[in-house]
């Protein structure tokens, strides 16, 4: 697995590359057009999932235990966590958000039938690992309920309120907007808060957050560290980035509010990571510290994690069931609502049996990569090269949005 997930890095990389060489000033159109900032919010909020709220205050004391793992040595533990989250791997989105958008409506890859059920086949088992990670980790983050390490009910009553509220608003493609702008909010407003907190109680200062947010320097000069994978766990993590690449970019694809290429990969590598970054900075100065995390913090972590999980699932249910011409326009509301919330309940208890493991949806959609390139240079070569603009009826009109079902 670890020679199958360098190869797909490395090729992954280089079709980056070829991108920005060919088409480095083409300006990239999508089907529903939306304002940058708001694209920005859709792609934040749906490229990520609850482990971004979650995962780092459990990370970074394993990333700063050099005898256990030697291999983090070469940098600090919140340029390690950043590394893991942020800049090179949004390159993943980077690459498929431009195929979708640009190439693909003259290749039709994603056509080929055995690749449609490939492809909505990953749609819907990251679906389930997102809904699958929120369960996981809920008893950590609210120990009051239970004993600290075991799902309780009360726990499957929440995963099972959040799929619910997705497949509701995925009914409508105009939540999007709405859900990304919301979490957007609230997510600024969170690291307000927190910071806030530090700072009124005599525990941080305006300095203080720079240094610690300087400390994220360190991935940038070891950038090479994280082109291939460290260890298990950064598999883990990258077979999980590859997993969501795909869907995320047909997804995005969509919105693209007229960007030149390089103007897109700056918008989807760097301003993701400078939330992220200063997220990962205040955090890490609590861990630093020692600081508690007070219940209403604690509350607020919880809300925002479970909006960003409402928000991957909502732009993952939508994406397969348009995939499938299974909508809520053809279907009814009820059955479209009741066969989403039965299959994203039974596929997020399969990951909690250990039946399904996301390193496999991750080497799958590596397969489609090759697979796609493969197909391109067979079949559609002529084509591919000679493309100059976004396809001709992708058209900046940023009311669509309105007026798509």
């Amino acid at each position: 697995m670890t020679l199958w997930l360098s190869t797909g890095l490395i090729f992954t990389f280089a079709a980056i590359a070829l991108i920005l060489f060919k088409w480095w000033d083409l300006k990239v159109i999508g089907v529903t057009p939306v304002r940058t900032f708001t694209f920005i919010a859709i792609l934040f909020t749906s490229g990520l999932d609850v482990g971004l709220i979650m995962f780092p205050l459990t990370e970074f004391a394993g990333y700063g235990d050099l005898s256990a793992s030697p291999e983090y040595g070469f940098a600090n533990p919140l340029a390690v966590e950043f590394g893991f989250w942020a800049f090179l791997i949004w390159g993943f989105y980077f690459l498929t958000c431009f195929y979708f958008c640009v190439i693909e409506p003259r290749v039709k890859f994603f056509d080929i039938p055995l690749v449609r059920v490939v492809n909505n086949a990953v749609i819907i088992g990251t679906c389930a690992f997102t809904a699958f990670l929120l369960l996981v980790n809920l008893p950590w983050y609210l120990p009051e309920i239970g004993d600290g390490e075991t799902v309780v009910p009360t726990f499957y009553l929440i995963v099972f309120a959040a799929i619910a509220a997705a497949v509701h608003s995925s009914s409508k493609i105009k939540y999007v907007k709405i859900l990304s702008l919301s979490s957007s909010w609230l997510f600024i407003a969170l690291i307000a808060v927190m910071w806030g907190r530090a700072f009124l109680t005599g525990n941080g200062s305006v300095g203080d957050f720079f240094g610690t947010a300087g400390l994220i320097g360190e991935y940038f000069t070891n950038l090479h560290h994280f082109m291939l994978p460290l260890n298990d766990y950064h598999e883990f993590y990258l077979f999980w980035w590859f997993s969501w690449s795909i869907m995320i970019g047909q997804f995005t694809a969509r919105f693209v509010s007229g960007l030149r290429t390089w103007q897109l990969m700056i918008a989807m590598l760097v301003f993701p990571s400078i939330a992220i970054g200063t997220w990962f900075s205040v955090l890490y100065h609590y861990h630093a510290e020692g600081l508690n995390i007070a219940a209403f913090i604690n509350i607020a972590m919880i809300t925002v994690g479970i909006l960003m999980v409402i928000n991957s699932l909502d732009s993952l249910i939508r994406l397969y069931t348009d995939n499938l011409n299974l909508t809520a326009r053809r279907l009814g509301q009820g059955k479209y609502y009741l066969g989403n919330l039965v299959a994203m309940c039974g596929l997020t208890l399969l990951f909690q049996l250990d039946f399904l493991r996301i390193q496999w949806v991750g080497a799958l959609v590596i397969a489609l990569y090759f697979s796609c390139f493969v197909y391109i240079v067979m079949k559609r070569r002529s084509e591919v090269m000679g493309i100059e603009a976004s396809p001709k009826e992708n058209t900046l009109d940023f009311r669509k949005i309105e007026l798509a079902s």
